[in-house]
């Protein structure tokens, strides 16, 4: 069960997506039974998100292959996320990412936002450049849906209980011969 009190619940949803109206509607439902159900009520929450949330949002996520500036539980996040998206070295990649950054902001007016967590660099490149050729709209439904998976992830971190322990295995059988004197592994 998950049970926090308001102030609480309502800093970690924050963290997870800075949107007020979006907080305000998973808070109210609370509490919940676990991390799926506040999963499912956060993602029909966020589903979809309006233009001026996306820049609310929007407004407190780095640039995708910049290190986060300042400490908080968002920053926490954006640090580990990007973290996973590190090719070893690749300073190409590198370059065409930051040139693909400045590409995106003039277009879109925005910085480029993406779910790293899973994804490669190239495979970030890659997504970057094919979304430069989209129209405003489908780009602005792109970015919802993003800012919705990483808050999804994000709850996820946070909330999910840890899987359980693996059993200890079992002690093997004991190589004391059998009382009968025969060998019992017959077929």
């Amino acid at each position: 069960m998950i049970e926090l009190d308001d102030a609480t619940l309502r800093s970690h949803l924050l963290a997870a997506l800075n949107v007020e109206r979006w907080a305000d509607d998973v808070a109210a439902q609370s509490p919940f039974a676990d991390a799926d159900a506040l999963i499912t009520v956060a993602a029909a929450a966020a589903t979809a998100l309006t233009a001026a949330e996306i820049d609310e949002a929007m407004a407190h996520h780095p640039r995708i292959g910049e290190k986060p500036v300042g400490d908080g539980a968002a920053q926490e996040f954006s640090r580990r996320e990007q973290g996973s998206a590190a090719d070893a070295d690749d300073e190409t990649l590198a370059q065409l990412l930051v040139e693909g950054n400045a590409a995106y902001e003039q277009r879109f007016d925005r910085v480029f936002l993406i779910r790293a967590a899973g994804r490669s660099r190239a495979e970030i490149v890659g997504e970057l450049h094919r979304r430069l050729g989209l129209d405003d709209d489908t780009e602005r439904r792109i970015v919802g849906a993003e800012l919705r998976d990483i808050a999804l992830l994000r709850l996820q971190s946070t909330f999910a209980e840890p899987a359980p322990a693996e059993p200890a295995p079992a002690e093997p059988a004991s190589a004391e011969p059998s009382s009968t004197g025969h060998d019992e592994a017959r077929a």
